[in-house]
């Protein structure tokens, strides 16, 4: 009897372990689905082909690699890390870094303006119009109080 429950439980472990390895695989045929929910003849028999290495005693790495070489890297939905797909992996981090980039710069050189403004004042050099616009907005409070957007309109506006 324990042998039988001994048996059943690693049926279960081949099982949950297949089920995990065949959603992290795209099937050939119909590209835009796992092997686990699709009903083509390769992905019914990409599964029993995993089932089959998990019964050999091989591992999931051993397993994903083995389908890589034989299909290709398409056929696994998360790509490797190396030099072909490091654009793709990394492209996120560059977008918010470029974003934050140029938000710093645009509130640097705000600043940065606003102060040259100031020191050319102290220095008796007189504002453009335009200075004087911007100097204006800069040291008028808002009419009627802060309100929690102004700071908002104030930072879209700039």
């Amino acid at each position: 009897m324990e042998g039988e429950e001994d048996q059943v439980t690693k049926e279960r472990l081949v099982e949950a372990r297949a089920r995990n390895i065949s959603h992290n695989v795209r099937c050939t045929e119909c590209g835009s689905q796992s092997i686990e929910d699709s009903q083509a003849d390769i992905a019914i028999l990409l599964r029993k082909l995993i089932r089959d290495e998990i019964k050999a005693g091989k591992s999931d790495k051993e397993i994903y690699t083995k389908l890589e070489d034989d299909f290709g890297e398409t056929v696994l939905y998360a790509p490797k890390f190396d030099m072909q797909t490091a654009a793709l992996w990394l492209s996120p981090l560059l977008v918010a870094g470029a974003a934050g980039g140029l938000w710093a710069y645009k509130k640097h050189r705000q600043k940065t303006n606003v102060h040259i403004m100031a020191l050319n004042l102290v220095r008796g050099i007189p504002l453009t119009p335009k200075e004087k616009e911007t100097m204006l907005d800069v040291l008028t409070p808002p009419p009627g109080g802060t309100s929690s957007l102004s700071w908002w309109r104030r930072l879209l506006q700039q």
